[in-house]
């Protein structure tokens, strides 16, 4: 874990690391993210005149959209075998007084934000995206198989689907633009690991939530 805050300052390439995610943590974002954007991207294909009229075909940008929401939560799954994957399904699921301090913090935009391996606002991001998920794929299967329902639940479906596809997209966009304004964090995702000094100072408390598993 982090060294101690008294350690002297290395340069970038010296600075002592910490494994934060294993490679198949790594394979289920990435394969999550792959099936959610070409979701988002077929839906334009299929919402937007510009994009349609761009494309066309529609119905082939129909069928990848309904197949890309099917496997999303697919990559998941099968990370479920992952021991490291579970842990960290527990922590995201896990609060405590220091998130309702970061989410104070965080609003007032001040300092003094205490994190575990997760912050309160990557738990709320993956709690609502999961519930998202799953709404958009109940609602998806009802649009697609016609005969599961009544008219006035499909266009109830249909409405829902719509709106919180919208949602989606600007979460999601929300998630990306916190992700480009933190380079070591996309790189602790991508590499496995992440600066000792980044981890003390943005997850202080990570070393003592892993004691604690």
């Amino acid at each position: 874990m982090p060294p101690r805050p008294d350690a002297p300052s290395a340069p970038v390439a010296e600075r002592p690391r910490v494994p934060r995610f294993t490679r198949a943590e790594h394979r289920v974002h990435r394969a999550t993210a792959t099936l959610m954007a070409v979701c988002v991207l077929t839906a334009g294909c299929l919402y937007l005149p510009f994009l349609a009229e761009l494309v066309g075909r529609r119905a082939l940008m129909a069928t990848v959209h309904e197949w890309s929401g099917i496997l999303l939560p697919v990559p998941l799954l099968l990370g479920l075998g992952s021991r490291a994957l579970r842990a960290d399904l527990t922590r995201l699921n896990r609060y405590g007084p220091h998130d309702r301090q970061w989410l104070r913090a965080a609003l007032r935009r001040r300092g003094g934000r205490p994190a575990g391996k997760f912050n309160a606002g990557q738990k709320l991001y993956a709690a609502w995206i999961a519930g998202a998920v799953l709404v958009m794929l109940g609602t998806g299967l009802l649009m697609w198989f016609t005969d599961l329902a009544p008219l006035v639940w499909r266009t109830g479906a249909t409405f829902v689907h719509d709106w919180l596809a919208l949602a989606v997209v600007l979460v999601i966009a929300g998630h990306v633009w916190k992700a480009f304004g933190d380079p070591e964090s996309r790189r602790g995702l991508r590499t496995g690991s992440v600066d000792a000094q980044w981890a003390r100072r943005e997850h202080p408390l990570w070393e003592r939530e892993d004691n604690t598993q």
